[in-house]
């Protein structure tokens, strides 16, 4: 028998990951993204420092639709982050590890990170900040 009539193993799209296993790998992902948005953080006070001129040009990008995208997605990150790291320290002080416990801390994690993320853009643009 040749190993193309073999059958396949099912993966990933066969299975339905639970939310705690994506929020798990969100989780990671929003670290490196944190990781990269401290970079631009960087660089902003790079420019900062280093004249008007400079300044204007990283004010300019980040002013950009494609900066604001980046920031409104590093400051999701930050939020989504923060909130699983709370849910970790419940964790490790060994409560909420009941199957359906976790399900709603995933979900919990979810809707807080999102409220927060909007509610201090919100804010942002009402006091002036991002316009």
């Amino acid at each position: 028998m040749s190993s193309s009539n073999r059958p396949l193993s099912p993966h990933l799209d066969v299975y339905k990951l639970p939310l705690s296993a994506v929020i798990s790998i969100v989780h990671r992902g929003t670290g490196a993204f944190l990781t990269m948005g401290t970079l631009v953080l960087v660089w902003w006070l790079m420019a900062l420092a280093g004249g008007e001129e400079a300044f204007m040009s990283a004010q300019s990008f980040m002013g950009s639709f494609f900066g604001r995208l980046i920031l409104f997605g590093w400051s999701f990150a930050l939020f989504f982050h923060l909130c699983n790291g709370v849910r970790h320290l419940i964790w490790d002080a060994g409560y909420g590890f009941e199957k359906d416990t976790v399900e709603k801390s995933s979900l919990m994690v979810l809707g807080a990170a999102g409220f927060l993320t909007f509610f201090i853009w919100i804010i942002a643009f009402s006091f002036g900040v991002g316009a």
